[in-house]
């Protein structure tokens, strides 16, 4: 879809302004005006390329054409570039600044798969250049950052899809969990286990030469200064080989400087199918505790002391009180999946599998016609993407929303602030701030280096 007006709009307009209603219409087309035609297609642009950033661009070629593609790599860029190429028949444009992207009038949405520490800066300002959104999980670094991006949504208009595919794709089985919850299968829920892998610590990470094609400056972007870090032993990766161990790449999950380790990668699947399902998609925990954990670096007052090894938890159980007495647990230890129990029963859910009494139940006691799609909010469509381009037609939010995923998220970044710390921390969803502890409230926002700020 061209930025451009098509004749049949133009005409449109042009006869609104013949009737004295352009003035009116005009301003609420700027950010209502999702599509020229039910027939066309949007015209997307992906920023960041590596591994995630290639999976949601490849699912979405069905539904979208790609105009331009962004990366702070060479590399990663060139050949995603070749890959759009093969795939579609037509080579996009490629930008180092994503600024080039957001300039153009051509590109209706952006498709956000950088590191975390930039989701925040690339959202707001995409959507203040009049661009849709689906920005990967995590949302956000910090607290802070998600309300902003809520303000920004409201503020605009804009559709913003947040990347947690669950509530879309996986056979609908984490769907089927919610619906077996909210119909009572399970009675009342008492207790909820979100099961996430364990993370590895590292070794000592030794400074390195910055790889040919990668800006380094601009990869770190809003987070502090530092040297990059690598080992030189390399394991294969989309777009080939990376270090097994450095402060770059997949490994950025592993620092706090740019992600929260694995309670924000899979934490922010499974916690977010939990709150969905026990009703705290609009409120949060009232207290936060690290029953045990293990840091891989000695920290003070809540900071590392050390920057030259991964620094994000590598074993926890967290509980959280949530609302109407649920428990729920947060660990590293278990099958990855989520367990929820109440008093008539328990059952289990994973990408791979559902199981439990309750499950086999359905055999002879169904769910109700259209359950799924009660819960979903309409027909389930093929993929995150398809819901996406739909919410763009129909202008309004999709499965996804910020407002939902920065609530589950609260829980995990309140976690790692817990560990942090090495202490309890009792949460107010409605203020959402920490009560009574001006040291953890100092972590919930983060400001950004120097020349990275956001631009409003």
């Amino acid at each position: 879809m061209s930025g451009a007006v098509s004749s049949t709009r133009r005409q449109f307009l042009q006869g609104l302004a013949a009737t004295g209603a352009a003035s009116v219409f005009l301003p609420q087309a700027q950010w209502a005006w999702g599509y020229q035609s039910p027939n066309e297609r949007p015209v997307f642009a992906t920023i960041g390329l590596r591994n995630q950033g290639w999976a949601i661009t490849s699912k979405s070629f069905k539904f979208a054409n790609f105009a331009a593609l962004a990366d702070v790599d060479a590399n990663v860029l060139g050949t995603n570039v070749g890959n759009v190429e093969k795939h579609t028949g037509k080579k996009p444009d490629s930008y180092k600044d994503y600024r080039k992207v957001l300039d153009r009038k051509d590109i209706d949405a952006v498709m956000i798969a950088t590191p975390d520490h930039w989701h925040t800066k690339i959202a707001v300002e995409a959507m203040l250049a009049g661009k849709d959104v689906y920005c990967e999980k995590p949302l956000t670094l910090t607290i802070a950052e998600g309300k902003l991006i809520e303000k920004i949504v409201k503020q605009t208009g804009r559709v913003f899809q947040v990347g947690t595919m669950q509530r879309t794709e996986s056979d609908q089985r984490f769907l089927q969990a919610v619906a077996l919850v909210k119909h009572g299968r399970i009675g009342t829920v008492k207790k909820v286990t979100c099961v996430i892998n364990r993370m590895e610590a590292s070794p000592e990470i030794p400074v390195a030469q910055v790889p040919e094609g990668l800006d380094w400056e601009i990869w770190l972007g809003p987070a502090p200064k530092v040297p990059d870090r690598a080992l030189p032993e390399l394991r294969e990766g989309y777009g080939g080989g990376v270090p097994l161990y450095s402060n770059c790449h997949y490994s950025f999950r592993n620092w706090h400087e740019y992600s929260g380790g694995k309670l924000t990668d899979w934490g922010a699947h499974h916690v977010d199918i939990a709150c969905w399902a026990i009703g705290a998609s609009e409120t949060g925990p009232s207290k936060i505790t690290p029953v045990e954990f293990k840091l891989p670096v000695e920290y003070k007052d809540g900071n590392p002391l050390v920057g030259d090894r991964y620094n994000a938890a590598t074993e926890f159980t967290i509980r959280a009180a949530m609302p109407n007495d649920v428990e729920m647990i947060i660990t590293s230890e278990g099958e990855n999946g989520i367990l929820f129990e109440g008093t008539e029963g328990r059952f289990f859910v994973n990408r791979g599998k559902i199981t439990g009494k309750p499950v086999e139940d359905l055999k002879e006691k169904p769910l109700p016609e259209g359950a799924i799609e009660a819960i979903y909010g309409g027909k389930v469509p093929e993929n995150h993407t398809a819901n996406f381009t739909d919410s763009m037609k129909s202008r309004k939010q999709p499965i996804s929303d910020v407002w939902t995923h920065n609530r589950m998220l609260e829980i995990c970044h309140l976690s790692n602030i817990a560990m942090r710390l090495g202490r309890e921390l009792k949460w107010d969803p409605i203020k959402r701030e920490i009560v009574g502890d001006a040291q953890a409230n100092s972590f919930l926002a983060r400001e950004n280096r120097k020349g990275f700020e956001i631009n409003m």
